[in-house]
């Protein structure tokens, strides 16, 4: 690793989204650009669902800014639980209505729900955008994260039409005024989405690493895209503590393949 820091522009703050994550907003010129639609990928383990939740938490408990979590891949008890070992109380939110969570996720894989919002019908991209506008005007959430793309993407097999139904996503997002993030699942960590298209539909990606060096994992985040702002260009460590995320932006990782 390397300390030394970069000279990133730092853009108008009502422009910008915080995320609140430790040392991401110093990356990306004070934040994600409002009203704009993020992938965060990496490979299993990376960290992917707690970056992209500890968004989420922080716009509700640090800047009054509601949101909505899609979860298309685990059941909503498990993303609960899961992040109560951050202190992160979904639960608490929801019960003040400042928290949505969509259950994506039960009907496809065949068992019953008893959340309040799920998506029981036959997968389709415009009934998650419905049930996501619905709710968006429900509590006025101005976040949201899509957990995952690669599930979604599953459903519709083929790269083009994988495009244009994320597309619609991502500019539903966005025109409803949620700043958004998407995860999405590599498998080879030199291509920054799994089926090659996710990083088209969005206005920025943030590829998460978590590789093998010396018999000990090693874990870097890269801004690998994003439009509209200055940003590092480099890789910077990070760990997961018990609070979450925590960046090193002024530590550079020299390789991570």
């Amino acid at each position: 690793m390397f300390d030394g820091a970069e000279n990133i522009s730092t853009e108008d703050e009502g422009n910008r989204v915080k995320t609140g994550i430790p040392g991401f907003d110093e990356l990306c010129g004070g934040g994600l650009v409002r009203d704009r639609s993020y992938l965060v990928s990496g490979t299993s383990g990376a960290g992917k669902t707690i970056f992209s939740t500890q968004y989420i938490y922080n716009g509700i408990t640090q800047y009054g800014e509601n949101g909505i979590i899609v979860a298309t891949e685990e059941r909503p008890e498990q993303i609960r639980e899961n992040m109560m070992r951050f202190g992160w109380d979904l639960q608490a939110l929801e019960e003040e209505n400042k928290l949505i969570i969509i259950d994506a996720c039960s009907t496809k894989i065949g068992i019953p729900s008893q959340e309040k919002y799920v998506d029981v019908r036959p997968f389709d991209i415009r009934s998650m955008m419905d049930q996501i506008i619905a709710t968006q005007e429900e509590i006025d959430a101005k976040r949201a994260l899509v957990d995952s793309t690669t599930s979604i993407s599953f459903y519709l097999h083929e790269a083009s039409r994988i495009r244009v139904e994320l597309l619609k996503l991502s500019t539903t997002l966005e025109i409803i005024g949620l700043t958004s993030l998407m995860t999405c699942e590599v498998i080879d960590e030199n291509q920054p989405s799994r089926f090659g298209v996710e990083n088209f539909v969005t206005d920025g990606t943030f590829s998460l690493y978590y590789d093998m060096h010396d018999n000990v994992r090693t874990r870097s985040v890269e801004i690998y895209k994003m439009r509209g702002s200055d940003h590092s260009k480099k890789v910077h460590p990070y760990e997961v503590t018990k609070e979450g995320f925590v960046i090193h932006p002024h530590e550079e990782v020299y390789t991570h393949f």
